[in-house]
């Protein structure tokens, strides 16, 4: 890390986080069977696969993942880019009646997931949609909290977290950038 920014969380405390979602999911249901993930793009979509793959380990169960691109669906997609970027959204099994999770890297605004919530529901009506994130790092400006943290974050609205992770940047590391 450079001196704009420090190092907050490392691969192994990334991992420890992971695992204590997985087991707080399972543990906060009696019934797994109707339960799937969705990991919004790009970091969630990784790490719902790695949440995906932990309740495997622990519950020997193979809960059915998707993944999400929530760009045409944010309430500020027109000041992003003259073209956002639109990626692949990928959900193979029915959401009707499903307990959906949705899962982000970081959860600051709200607005990204209120733009989730706007898509999944394009697919079918779930019985629950939750959330779960590896960094919440607050200043919400809607109604939305996340039902798994892997951490807390306090920030200044001027700092940026970056989560980085093995499968998109090579390293698994979290990053606090002064603003």
């Amino acid at each position: 890390m450079n001196n704009t920014g420090k190092t907050l969380y490392q691969a192994a405390d990334i991992k420890d986080a992971l695992d204590r979602m997985a087991a707080d999911i399972l543990s906060s249901r009696k019934d797994a069977k109707n339960l799937a993930l969705v990991g919004i793009h790009s970091r969630g979509v990784f790490l719902a696969k790695r949440i995906r793959r932990q309740i495997a380990n622990m519950a020997a169960m193979d809960v059915p993942a998707g993944e999400m691109d929530i760009n045409l669906y944010r309430d500020d997609w027109t000041g992003i880019s003259h073209q956002p970027e639109v990626r692949s959204t990928r959900i193979d099994f029915d959401v009707n009646h499903r307990q959906i999770i949705l899962v982000d890297d970081v959860l600051y605004t709200g607005r990204t997931i209120r733009a989730a919530l706007d898509a999944i529901i394009d697919f079918g009506r779930p019985e629950r949609i939750e959330l779960a994130v590896l960094i919440d790092r607050g200043h919400r400006e809607l109604p939305i909290q996340p039902d798994y943290t892997g951490m807390l974050v306090q920030t200044r609205k001027t700092e940026a977290v970056n989560v980085l992770l093995t499968e998109y940047d090579n390293v698994d590391r979290v990053d606090l950038i002064a603003g």
